[in-house]
């Protein structure tokens, strides 16, 4: 399917998210999820009998045991027997199943959420394992150090400085003010370095969170949403394994990605990018071709709110809501997995003309 035009019409028609918060000890992954499920069916009218397909991202690592995924179905509601599917990664993965469920023809509609709980552990250190486990996961290099391999590659490379840097989570940070759901919002100092040249303004906040959206094909997505987010193209690629067989400073898997998602073939108004880390948007602007007419990350970006494995699918619900409220016509959504950039999605949402 990647790169193939869409054979049937499918948008995302709701979308829902949880208030993103550095713990949440008193609830479990499945109290957590809950009222985002009851949010996005209650958005649509839909019961969960109605739902012709259901997919899932999240991991095991972060969760701390072997299928967790299994525990956040109560929250679904598997009796009677529904159709389900879960990938160990995060939720953009899901939605771009549930995606290829629906341009079969074998359901109309989809229901795709993912959560994370990063408060339990240390999320630098369970990401090593994300690695060659060969050669560079057994000198656990977190991801902080590894993401300030990158942002020096930039700064040697003369693609960026620190100043820049600390400018991008300022906008970041400034617009999620506007985000009730943010972890963090409003400017403020760039702050200690992390890992040198990243400072604690550069990196995201560690919290946990989660996230839905509903997918529906042809007249049922008109039927359920006044104007639905139809997405034009999604795809996804990834880069070598090893970092060192990589050039850090460009991210090729990004720009495959969107040009068979159909990105380059007219200009977006609006790009909500997942990265997490201030050096990271400076690569994929760059892949992506984005310039500064683009509205980039209006709602905070990762930089505000990182729910690892449901950071990506907000970056689609956020930018599928923006098109429903008609503030945007056409935009990208991206969203990646692994160290550096390693694996990115790209999506493009279109609205109705007006």
């Amino acid at each position: 399917m990647p790169g193939m035009p869409p054979t049937r019409e499918i948008a995302v028609v709701a979308f829902g998210q949880t208030d993103h918060l550095r713990t949440t000890d008193e609830l479990s992954e499945v109290e957590m999820l809950m009222p985002v499920l009851h949010e996005v069916l209650d958005r649509t009218g839909l019961r969960t009998s109605d739902i012709g397909f259901t997919c899932s991202g999240s991991s095991d690592y972060l969760a701390g045991r072997a299928f967790s995924f299994t525990m956040a179905l109560d929250g679904v509601g598997a009796w009677p027997p529904i159709s389900e599917s879960h990938v160990e990664m995060d939720g953009a993965w899901a939605l771009y199943e549930a995606w290829i469920k629906l341009l079969t023809g074998e359901a109309d509609t989809a229901l795709v959420y993912s959560y994370g709980k990063s408060s339990p552990g240390s999320v630098r250190d369970v990401l090593t394992r994300q690695l060659d486990p060969y050669y560079v996961a057994p000198l656990w290099p977190d991801s902080v150090a590894l993401a300030a391999l990158q942002a020096q590659a930039l700064i040697d490379a003369g693609d960026t400085d620190e100043r820049a840097l600390a400018g991008v989570a300022a906008r970041s940070r400034t617009a999620a003010a506007d985000n009730p759901h943010a972890q963090l919002s409003g400017a403020r100092p760039p702050g200690e370095y992390v890992v040198r040249p990243l400072r604690t303004g550069d990196c995201p906040p560690v919290g946990d969170g989660a996230a839905a959206v509903i997918l529906a094909a042809g007249d049922r997505a008109r039927d359920l949403c006044e104007r639905p987010a139809w997405i034009r193209g999604i795809d996804h690629r990834i880069e070598a394994h090893s970092l060192g067989v990589r050039d850090l400073t460009d991210s090729p898997s990004t720009r495959l990605a969107a040009e068979r998602a159909g990105a380059f073939e007219r200009p977006v108004d609006t790009a909500e990018l997942h990265a997490p880390f201030s050096s990271q948007e400076v690569v994929l602007r760059k892949a992506l071709r984005l310039d500064d007419t683009v509205n980039v990350n209006p709602s905070g970006g990762a930089l505000s709110a990182n729910p690892v494995m449901a950071a990506g699918l907000i970056r689609i619900g956020e930018a599928a809501a923006r098109i429903h409220r008609g503030d945007s016509d056409r935009a990208l959504a991206h969203a990646t997995s692994g160290p550096c950039l390693q694996q990115n999605l790209v999506a493009v949402l279109e609205g109705d003309p007006r």
